[in-house]
């Protein structure tokens, strides 16, 4: 068995490793990060990230850099998928104001990249080609086993994603699918020179059983969509589901914007959307789960690499606080992480299950959440002040739930 000579061995290499590796490493630790493929990157396109991530990129010294790759939109602006029609808007300088951090949207590459590039300025040991196979627990530490060999850390924090190898010994869960698929597309932005699109806003139009989104990137010299849809195949238990002419299908009838930009998506991939059920222990002796292997989301609150940022930093904290002169008190640090960090992304699990469910409304029911919208006063924070407030290290510092008994009341419409 390799000793490693570091304090923490991070598995996994992207954002959520990247941060924990950054945010430890600042904490005055020496950290390696053990990732599977031959070379450190993310696939992707845009990313929102909202005041409650841009404040932890701010402590960590990278927000003016993530500023300068991205854009920081004027709103965010909701309108219906099939009238075209605006329903709600958030004033995103309004919003900053109010969390004191902004609404900043970049590439995955831009920021995982930003990540990567202060770790390796940290120090932070940067191992490839590596797969983690393995855990034990073994006295003050744990162990990675990975096919070269047995290396101990005094903690290990898995941050392996959705697929993830050290879930398994916390729950025997699988990921769960959603039967909606996403097409993706970050393009030039002369290609869309002649739509009727804005430059300066997230716009997700909604719709029934889909939803497309657009947004700039990289100071305004790209832009990007997204298309998400539930796929019949899906439905029907058939395997291959969210092909290209299931897109052209769940699209139909959609105002003009939309069909405008489904001819810029990308073709030749597509992801399907999963997520976990909730579980309320992440911790196992020294070893930890961290981002999407503890908590992956659906993406319709745009919290999920948000939150695998937030985990480090809350883990960075305690850990910093509870530091003597013989290292960290890893057990204190990772008991006061698990109590505050599984709370909270449960209900960000959950929550964004229900908001796509909103989201993608057919009928009568689509009728009453553009009413519910349109009546929505546009200074009105209630259903993200949970979200976007200061990060809790604490469970006794949790904001309450936004609670739908608040929402505004409106009329049902009797038929489509």
């Amino acid at each position: 068995m390799t000793e490693g000579n570091v304090d923490v061995l991070v598995v996994g290499g992207g954002i959520g490793g990247l941060a924990n590796a950054l945010a430890l490493t600042q904490k005055g630790l020496k950290v390696r990060v053990l990732e599977r493929a031959a070379q450190l990157g993310e696939v992707g396109a845009g990313m929102q990230l909202a005041p409650n991530c841009t404040r932890i990129l701010d402590q960590w010294g990278l927000l003016d850099e993530a500023v300068s790759l991205g854009v920081l939109p004027e709103r965010l602006v909701m309108k219906d998928a099939m009238e075209g029609g605006e329903l709600t808007t958030l004033d995103l300088a309004d919003l900053k104001e109010r969390y004191g951090y902004p609404y900043l949207v970049i590439h995955r590459s831009d920021l995982h990249g930003a990540l990567l590039r202060a770790c390796r300025d940290a120090g932070v040991d940067l191992v490839t080609d590596t797969t983690v196979t393995d855990y034990e627990q073994v006295e003050d530490g744990a162990v990675a086993v990975h096919d070269g060999g047995r290396e101990f850390a005094p903690a290990i924090i898995a941050a392996d994603g959705l697929g993830s190898t050290a879930r398994a010994l916390f729950s025997d869960d699988e990921p769960v699918s959603s039967s909606y698929v996403a097409y993706r597309g970050a393009i030039p932005v002369e290609q869309v020179d002649q739509l009727n699109v804005s430059l300066k806003d997230v716009v997700v139009y909604v719709g029934p059983k889909r939803h497309f989104v657009q947004y700039p990137l990289r100071q305004g010299e790209m832009f990007n969509q997204v298309a998400v849809f539930e796929s019949p195949k899906a439905r029907a238990g058939e395997e291959d589901w969210g092909t290209p002419d299931e897109l052209d299908a769940a699209f139909e009838g959609s105002c003009d914007s939309v069909q405008a930009g489904l001819p810029l998506m990308w073709r030749d991939r597509w992801w399907r959307m999963y997520d976990r059920n909730p579980i309320m222990n992440w911790v196992q002796g020294r070893l930890a789960l961290t981002g999407d292997a503890a908590h992956a989301p659906l993406q319709y609150l745009a919290q999920g690499a948000v939150m695998a940022m937030e985990d480090a930093w809350v883990l960075a904290e305690h850990v910093g606080q509870r530091m003597g002169a013989e290292g960290p008190d890893w057990d204190g640090a990772l008991a006061a992480y698990n109590a505050v960090r599984t709370e909270h992304c449960r209900r960000v699990v959950l929550t964004a299950r229900d908001w796509g469910n909103l989201w993608h409304h057919t009928g009568v029911k689509r009728l009453w959440r553009n009413a519910v919208m349109r009546a929505r006063d546009p200074k009105d924070y209630a259903f993200v002040d949970w979200l976007y407030g200061p990060t809790a290290l604490t469970p006794e510092l949790l904001a309450p739930m936004f609670d739908p008994a608040n929402a505004p009341t409106v009329e049902v419409p009797e038929s489509a």
